[in-house]
């Protein structure tokens, strides 16, 4: 199986970041809109560079999303940045009404995301935020894994042509993906092979999943783990190839099972090919103030749940 390391560890919201500053750099549309959470967000350097094209609406977030919209309709391409609970929860009607509906190009851009967002508590650990807003039609809902592959979504969302939900996280994970893979919206990535249960995972869960597999080999279990760093659209081609081979799958996410990843895979496997399917994510719960590495543990998260998931969803086969 292969074998992947990390040299060191990032925030996926730098990525977010220095993704934004080098499309300020390379096109003229692109603008910016924060809610009061610049350095959070890592728009800083953006600002500095793009004073023009930088908007700090304040804690106004519903006005964010109007003026994003707006600013659509004279060719721009707005980016929009503060806290994932912000994002989407308190905002939901206008994104609705205003981006969605109308189908308008801006990308909501979404810090903080999950239960890694740690000591700040429930009020702020959204964990419903995917399933909100992949059922908006024609809204795209992507979450990638890494600094390097939420650097690389940042650029790519830009050429997409409509609504796009971008989330990303707080804490500072490995980075393990390649700097230079190109980005493709709807594209899953097989990391490794195997014949014994496919695992597909997002975000956070990708690196607790590579984990996952590398303890299964060492008990003789053979894991193919699937990155699907777009929630949707889903590639529905690479899960229905692997479970064809495996024939049971465990899907793994920072989001309660109810409306995420998991629930958009089981879909798929109805409609195409019913197979055994277990879920790690957050079992229809809040989350509590705590460190990420000690809520990922207790809400059954981590590379220690994957690998019971696998072991259960094999045995069901």
């Amino acid at each position: 199986m292969k074998k992947y390391t990390f040299s060191e560890k990032k925030d996926t919201r730098s990525g977010f970041g220095d993704g934004l500053t080098e499309l300020g750099r390379t096109n003229p549309n692109v603008v910016a809109l924060c809610a009061d959470l610049t350095g959070s967000l890592k728009m800083n350097q953006f600002e500095k560079e793009n004073p023009d094209r930088f908007f700090q609406v304040g804690i106004a977030e519903a006005n964010m999303m109007g003026i994003a919209a707006g600013l659509t309709i004279g060719g721009k391409i707005p980016f929009t940045g503060t806290f994932a609970n912000f994002s989407t929860g308190r905002v939901y009607d206008q994104i609705r009404q205003s981006i969605a509906y109308s189908g308008k190009n801006v990308k909501i851009c979404a810090s903080h995301a999950g239960i890694t967002l740690g000591e700040d508590g429930a009020t702020h650990q959204i964990l419903e935020d995917l399933g909100l807003m992949k059922m908006l039609p024609g809204m795209v809902v992507i979450n990638p894994c890494d600094y390097n592959q939420t650097k690389a979504a940042t650029i790519a969302i830009a050429e997409h042509n409509g609504p796009v939900y971008l989330r990303f996280g707080r804490p500072k994970v490995p980075v393990f993906m390649p700097l230079d893979e190109k980005f493709e919206i709807g594209k899953g990535i097989q990391l490794t092979e195997g014949n014994d249960v496919t695992i597909v995972a997002t975000g956070h869960l990708v690196w607790e999943s590579l984990q996952a597999a590398e303890q299964l080999e060492k008990e003789g279990i053979s894991a193919e783990v699937i990155n699907i760093h777009t929630i949707k659209p889903l590639d529905e081609d690479i899960i229905l190839k692997s479970i064809a081979k495996t024939g049971c799958i465990v899907t793994a996410e920072e989001h309660n099972i109810f409306g995420g990843l998991g629930e958009s895979v089981a879909r798929c496997l109805s409609l195409n090919k019913p197979t055994p399917q277990e879920f790690v994510g957050t079992k229809d719960t809040f989350g509590e103030s705590g460190t990420p590495d000690q809520l990922m543990k207790k809400y059954g998260l981590d590379s220690e749940a994957v690998v019971s998931a696998c072991k259960k969803v094999i045995s069901r086969k």
